[in-house]
């Protein structure tokens, strides 16, 4: 598999490595957040292939390395990391969903607007689209055109968490170059919502300190699906694949797909 490949003296943490569990014909692509790496998503990938499900988790483009590293890859990239993902993953599953969290819920979004006929089914977390952060710092977002060539380096979102016994692996800042990507990214993914018909559960953590909770309420306004439903987490904030609320997140996720796939 190509999102299998590290390039060439790329040092990738080991935290950062993408991740392939072989399964079933039931396959589930899971996609990590801005500044984070694949360790988010991991667990729910653990918990799905221990339900035979196949599971692929790709490296996301400037991450899992250094920050410095964030500003070489623009969002064309992470955007073709995971179509060819879920290509790679259709290619030997018969139904395929995909989950994200935070950037990696804007992911899952873009791939439901574009491919609305072949998923199956769409599990964003803390998605990072309509908006992709909240007040006063949601206005700053205005100047990152200017500030992207003044400013290269900003404090970064990570470690989100209620658990004082978990620890996100993610960049301790973040490139102000790689944030207006990403903002560009969550504005084309707002304006497309409505192409989604894919069977759709939102996950929202109700004290989310990153992006605001709005969001979800937003997408399930907008988009076209008819199964559709909000999950709020009341026990975790904004890195909720690894918080006290993950195990309500798998299992209400495998629920899901066990729906759609009986």
């Amino acid at each position: 598999m190509k999102t299998m490949e590290i390039p060439a003296g790329l040092n990738v943490m080991e935290d950062g490595k993408p991740f392939f569990f072989p399964g079933g014909k039931v396959g589930c692509l899971l996609i990590h957040g801005f500044t984070g790496t694949t360790s988010s998503m991991k667990p729910m990938g653990e918990y799905l292939a221990d339900k035979g499900l196949t599971v692929l988790g790709p490296r996301l483009p400037g991450h899992g390395t250094d920050v410095r590293d964030m500003a070489l890859h623009p969002r064309s990239e992470w955007i073709d990391t995971v179509e060819t993902a879920f290509e790679e993953i259709s290619s030997i599953c018969e139904s395929v969903f995909v989950s994200g969290l935070s950037m990696g819920g804007a992911l899952t979004l873009f791939l439901g607007e574009k491919h609305p006929d072949k998923v199956t089914g769409l599990i964003p977390i803390d998605a990072a689209a309509p908006e992709v952060t909240k007040g006063l710092q949601k206005h700053a977002l205005k100047l990152l055109p200017v500030l992207k060539h003044v400013v290269k380096v900003l404090p970064g979102p990570g470690n989100d968490l209620k658990d004082p016994n978990i620890t996100e692996t993610a960049y301790d800042s973040l490139s102000t170059e790689s944030l207006y990507e990403l903002v560009k990214l969550a504005a084309e993914v707002k304006g497309e919502l409505n192409k989604i018909k894919s069977p759709i559960r939102i996950f929202v953590a109700c004290n989310d300190h990153v992006v605001p909770t709005s969001n979800a309420d937003y997408i399930f306004d907008h988009v076209s699906s008819t199964d559709k439903e909000v999950i709020w987490l009341d026990n975790c904030f904004h890195v909720a694949t690894l918080d006290v609320d993950r195990g309500k997140i798998f299992r209400d996720s495998y629920a899901f797909i066990q729906k759609l796939t009986a």
